[in-house]
């Protein structure tokens, strides 16, 4: 499979690694160094990109793909105010967008623990859940979309919080994220619900980047030819 990649920091480079140990051709790299090289028919090139950038320039660099037909696989946090957006563009267009927020495949897990440990404190009122991200320092975006996620499937389910919010909060109904950076540190997620009696946590530690690279090939191998909107949920048959 011939891939983009849009984007081409340290995570880049791992998914690079990834996917020629998978046989795959890298046939466009694209990085702020080069960024008059990403047009339309040198992306054409591929059958699909991956995009890992950051909050300023992901809506513009997925859309293109998306507009140029090429399927787009991308991790990239911090712009999802305009996914409706998004939306819209990839129907009009036909395309193919798999967007997660972390494609390790350890952490979609953790995000189908976390679902069913959230019905099952629900109707424990004495416990208080809160939660802890910790990153390296060149991470831009706080909370990470891995914690926006896991806090967005903790307000779906526990009624007595209706927010989460990125800071010290004296009002019960908030869910509190501790953001936490320092290095090396590719990424450490803290859920847990305390009581005055005990307290449980479940933790998520990435040791390397291979785990999310190794995610995002696999998306983009399920990604290539599609039409529609998808998520590590459809990729991983969960």
């Amino acid at each position: 499979m011939k891939i983009a990649l849009i984007g081409y920091g340290k995570m880049g480079k791992a998914i690079e690694e990834i996917a020629l140990a998978k046989g795959h051709e890298i046939v466009l790299k694209i990085d702020v160094s080069n960024a008059q090289e990403f047009t339309k028919s040198n992306l054409q090139k591929a059958e699909v990109a991956i995009e890992f950038t950051g909050p300023h320039s992901a809506y513009e660099n997925i859309a293109k793909c998306v507009e140029w037909g090429v399927p787009i696989v991308s991790g990239s946090t911090g712009w999802l105010e305009k996914w409706d957006s998004m939306t819209a563009l990839v129907n009009e267009h036909q395309g193919c967008l798999v967007y997660s927020s972390n494609y390790s495949i350890g952490v979609n897990l953790f995000f189908e623990l976390n679902k069913q440990l959230a019905l099952l404190m629900e109707p424990y009122g004495d416990y208080d859940v809160s939660m802890t991200e910790l990153h390296h320092t060149e991470k831009k975006d706080a909370p990470s979309g891995t914690a926006i996620s896991l806090a967005e499937q903790i307000l779906e389910r526990i009624v007595r919080k209706n927010k989460w919010v990125n800071a010290a909060s004296a009002s019960s109904s908030d869910l509190i994220i501790h953001s936490e950076r320092m290095d090396p540190a590719p990424g450490t997620h803290t859920v847990s619900y305390t009581s005055a009696i005990d307290r449980i946590d479940i933790i998520h530690t990435a040791h390397t980047r291979k785990g999310f690279a190794s995610g995002a090939v696999m998306a983009a191998e399920f990604a290539n030819k599609k039409r529609g909107i998808f998520t590590m949920k459809q990729v991983l048959g969960l």
